[in-house]
């Protein structure tokens, strides 16, 4: 069976450079891509895209559905199909449009890789995904051990993934000069840290607890004091490992590199709640922990613009939509006790909001947004 197309080759190059450089597509989402492009001609023998017919799209669609995942023993997610019957759908309409192929392919015949309306549904439905409390990450930092530099350095790096609020990949990238203790602030410097889209911001550490903020002062000082770490050494390097006194290849202390990615600190995340005797939390979740608890906490709008801005968000409703859900639990709490006509806030009143207010608050979350 032939592996590839030569043709194929040289247009889909053309496409990944399209998708990078005019898309401005970051690099692992165009290996995503080409995944779904790869599993499309493996479908078709590695036939020539000019050869393209709507029965293999509806082919590729029906492997796609009857594929197992071999990690789970269960069909593909709904989502998993979606987005590579997406990825493909969107490179035959480019390709409908280039010279050679133009005349082969229509616009039209691309649509034959969409899903079923239910199944798009589905594929695109929000589900609420467990969120740690506060309470449960101290409880995890406080059990973690302490009595090497490299236990500290892990307490340490779990402590600044809910101070600053900064993603795993963007703390995994960061240097000592990046974080100014007197000002506790956290320069996000895309030049240098790889923050989502690229973006560049200051950031301020939550108020979550001075024994927290303790935690990564300590740790700071250690590495300068200690490890006579300078500004441009890294925030939270890597492990140095090298042959130990049995021979064997074992961690020897702090390197001088940083990680090159966040999976470190993903398995320093799960080892914390494992050792805790909690269920596992991802670093991205420590964000929609701050999220909620900014909810609670803001009393002006004006507040919750400055949490938002802090969390990277250039608009409030990025962070309503997108991290701001009310928990199942909590959402049952508040029905309750406006049932009930029982206020949940604190030192709440009961209120009644009239059609004028509420006109209000949606001009201003309007303006917030803009």
């Amino acid at each position: 069976m032939r592996k590839h197309h030569p043709d194929n080759e040289r247009i889909k190059r053309r496409y990944f450079t399209y998708l990078e450089e005019a898309h401005r597509m970051a690099e692992s989402s165009v290996d995503q891509v080409a995944a779904a492009i790869a599993l499309f001609e493996k479908s078709t023998a590695c036939r020539d895209f000019r050869q393209f017919h709507i029965e293999q799209a509806r082919k590729f669609k029906r492997q796609l559905q009857e594929q197992i995942n071999p990690g789970t023993g269960k069909p593909l997610a709904k989502a998993t199909v979606h987005s590579r019957l997406m990825a493909l759908k969107a490179f035959f309409k480019w390709l409908a449009e280039q010279p050679g192929y133009k005349s082969r392919i229509s616009r039209s015949d691309a649509d034959y890789f969409n899903t079923s309306a239910n199944d798009e549904r589905v594929a695109k439905a929000v589900r609420e995904r467990p969120v740690p409390s506060i309470e449960q990450i101290r409880h995890a930092l406080f059990a973690m051990p302490v009595e090497t530099a490299l236990q500290r350095r892990d307490r340490a790096v779990f402590a600044f993934t809910l101070l600053s609020g900064a993603r795993d990949d963007a703390i995994a990238s960061m240097s000592l000069r990046h974080v100014d203790l007197a000002k506790r602030t956290v320069d996000q410097d895309a030049r240098d840290v790889r923050t989502k889209a690229r973006k560049s911001f200051v950031s301020w550490f939550f108020p979550i607890g001075d024994d927290i903020e303790a935690i990564v002062a300590d740790w700071i000082g250690e590495l300068v004091s200690l490890h006579l770490f300078g500004p441009n050494d890294p925030l939270f390097p890597a492990t140095q490992i090298g042959l130990g006194t049995t021979g064997h290849f074992e961690a020897l202390g702090l390197a001088r590199q940083p990680w090159k990615d966040a999976a470190a600190i993903r398995r320093i995340f799960r080892t914390a709640f494992e050792g805790a005797g909690l269920p596992y939390f991802n670093p991205h979740s420590f964000r929609k922990t701050l999220a909620a608890l900014g909810e609670r906490i803001c009393r002006t709008p004006e507040e919750f613009k400055a949490w938002s801005q802090n969390l990277g968000h250039e608009h409030v409703l990025t962070t309503f939509s997108s991290y701001g859900a009310v928990a199942r639990d909590r959402q049952a709490e508040i029905l309750g006790g406006l049932r009930s006509g029982r206020t949940t806030g604190l030192d709440a009143q009961p209120v009644t909001i009239g059609a004028d207010r509420l006109a209000r608050m949606e001009r201003m979350l309007e303006r917030l947004a803009k």
